[in-house]
């Protein structure tokens, strides 16, 4: 089950945290990974893992958030491989409420967390219409649909993706396109244990725990974890399922009471 040998699948920002996990576990299950990634130089480290563990990967450097770059990433994939699935992984967050967010700041959460995401849409639909359908999986958040303090710019942004996951999904159901979408609470990564560091310095494990109890389960999520419901949407097995976002939040949408 769940075996991706003969595909290959595009993962935007694939080489740390929960885009690591998806390229590693993608690749595992047979797929031909193209890491698409701003930081080229640990893009070309996770593919040289990938490739000494007997999977495939190739990697890729482009800033999501300039159509032009991300059109011609795409194209050149295109022309070696059969693309069937896109993975919309790659993602900044910001700390801040709409008083005190600053343009500067709102806009590039929005070019990365917007319009990055649509840009490769727009890359890579044509070529999974040609190309007989395909899966498109976007990371949303439960900021999406949960008021979480001081997220303003990022859950307006994670917002947008939900509601392209809609959009997405009815406007290509003709063409065999799947689209859904993954709302993930706190995850461990890289990324919390640097901003634990820079924002709560000498208090760091006090803070990690304060965290990890906000999902009712107790813990954040692993990579590993959000990696394994991507796999499992982006596969066979999912077929039937489209237009639908996967809260996988440690009970904390609907347990926190």
């Amino acid at each position: 089950m769940f075996d991706l040998s003969g595909k290959t699948a595009l993962v935007t920002g694939g080489a740390s945290g929960i885009g690591l996990a998806i390229s590693q576990t993608f690749a595992k299950q047979g797929a031909f990974v193209h890491i698409l990634e701003l930081n080229s130089e640990l893009a070309s480290q996770v593919v040289n893992q990938i490739v000494a563990d007997g999977g495939q990967a190739e990697a890729h450097a482009v800033d999501i958030s300039k159509q032009a770059d991300v059109v011609n990433v795409i194209n050149v994939i295109a022309t070696n491989h059969t693309i069937n699935i896109l993975v919309n992984n790659a993602g900044i967050a910001h700390i801040g409420k709409a008083d005190n967010t600053s343009e500067i700041d709102f806009d590039r959460v929005i070019n990365v967390n917007v319009k990055g995401v649509y840009n490769c849409l727009m890359a890579a639909i044509p070529h999974l219409k040609t190309n007989g359908g395909g899966v498109i999986l976007n990371m949303a958040s439960i900021a999406a649909t949960v008021g979480i303090p001081d997220r303003f710019a990022y859950s307006t942004a994670k917002g947008a993706v939900y509601s392209m996951t809609l959009s997405v999904a009815r406007d290509y159901l003709a063409d065999g396109i799947r689209c859904n979408s993954i709302s993930p609470a706190r995850v461990h990564t890289p990324f919390v244990d640097g901003f634990i560091s820079k924002n709560y310095p000498g208090k760091e494990e006090e803070m990690f725990e304060k965290l990890s109890k906000t999902q009712p389960i107790g813990r954040m999520a692993k990579p590993e974890e959000i990696g394994a419901l991507a796999l499992y949407l982006c596969s066979d097995e999912a077929g039937f399922i489209t237009g639908c976002d996967y809260l996988i939040d440690g009970g904390f949408e609907k347990l926190n009471n």
